[in-house]
């Protein structure tokens, strides 16, 4: 790993000065490097973003006390320059002094950290679903069809009688485990476990069993650790629940990705842009062209398309704006269409758009 660094400096009587080092990426490069800029008294420190990379010396910059801002590589490309690494270092200082780049947003500390937690909640929310998958195909290769009586394989009366198969039970046995409507469905449920799983299949089926609780565990584990870890931010993850379609854990990821400090943005516009929330602005001799939305906060939009598939079941005006756009669109354009300024007009202040933006009210 290596950083190459570029100081500028403006002395009294108007010259300009630019020195230039190399540091390595062990953490006593980056004592090095903070106690270099902090003996030129330098004032703002601007580097590329290069996804984790950039996150340790931005972590130690801003222990030592000095301001850094991390600007989207996208943009620094757009102002023309030379492309090699002392280059770069020098062309970055011009742009931050001239004022031409802008600083992204980057989350306070305990934020980051918290971020660290969902990310591995996340996966550990994948490995679940790929576990479920692969016992839906297991049990099909065994001939039990479940999922074509069930609507959750994981559900209360799926998962007993998955147990029940791995044990061997028999199929009346298998029966009395339905629970709810599945009891009025006995017929198509001995269909659907009239098969011929080997002992092979079960021992498959037990380990991939095991393995769904475990994770299971860990994520409940996980949960009630964001949640306590919400104390400081009360007010806001509580504001949030207000909103159809988000409980308490949605309302504390949208916290760890965006803070409750709603002035780093500006308004709810420039949220939804930098989430990637609303259409592209792409327009020409009055005609419009294609409204693809960008990449922008791939993390916060996964978490809002999660709302917005929740929102339109509820009830509430989201859910019957929803069933009014689906009328003339399909699923996915009509709930992303409920975070649109101009199908929100007519609803009440609750609506998708601002609803990460409510927190500044």
């Amino acid at each position: 790993m290596l950083h190459v660094v570029t100081a500028v400096i403006e002395h009294p009587d108007g010259t300009i000065a630019q020195q230039s080092r190399e540091f390595g990426g062990f953490k006593r490069d980056y004592h090095a490097l903070t106690n270099w800029l902090l003996d030129l008294h330098v004032e703002l420190v601007v580097m590329e973003s290069t996804d984790i990379y950039c996150k340790s010396i931005y972590a130690h910059l801003e222990r030592a006390g000095i301001q850094a801002w991390v600007v989207n590589a996208h943009f620094v490309k757009h102002v023309p320059g030379r492309k090699r690494d002392m280059n770069d270092s020098q062309w970055l200082a011009v742009l931050a002094r001239f004022g031409l780049v802008r600083a992204s947003f980057i989350p306070p500390q305990d934020l980051r950290e918290l971020r660290l937690v969902f990310r591995y909640r996340r996966k550990l929310s994948a490995m679940r679903a790929s576990e479920i998958n692969r016992l839906h195909k297991i049990l099909d290769d065994g001939g039990i069809k479940l999922r074509g009586v069930v609507s959750d394989i994981n559900g209360l009366s799926a998962r007993a009688m998955a147990t029940g198969l791995i044990e061997g039970k028999s199929i009346p046995a298998l029966l009395d485990m339905a629970r709810g409507w599945l009891k009025v469905r006995r017929e198509d449920l001995q269909a659907a476990l009239d098969g011929d799983p080997s002992a092979r299949h079960r021992f498959i089926l037990e380990h991939i069993h095991w393995h769904i609780e475990i994770l299971e565990r860990s994520l409940a584990q996980i949960d009630a650790y964001i949640l306590a870890a919400m104390a400081p931010y009360q007010w806001a993850h509580r504001l949030l629940q207000t909103i159809p379609g988000i409980d308490q854990i949605v309302s504390a990821l949208i916290l760890i990705e965006i803070g409750d400090d709603m002035t780093r943005f500006g308004n709810a516009d420039r949220i939804a842009a930098w989430a990637a929330l609303c259409p592209a602005n792409n327009e020409s001799v009055g005609k419009r062209k294609s409204g693809r939305i960008g990449k922008g906060g791939s993390v916060i939009r996964y978490i809002m398309c999660e709302c917005a598939n929740s929102a339109w079941k509820t009830k509430s005006s989201l859910a019957s704006k929803y069933k009014s756009l689906m009328v003339r669109k399909t699923h996915k354009k009509g709930h992303h269409r409920l975070g649109s300024q101009d199908d929100t007009a007519d609803l009440p202040p609750l609506d998708t758009q601002n609803c990460v933006s409510r927190l500044a009210d």
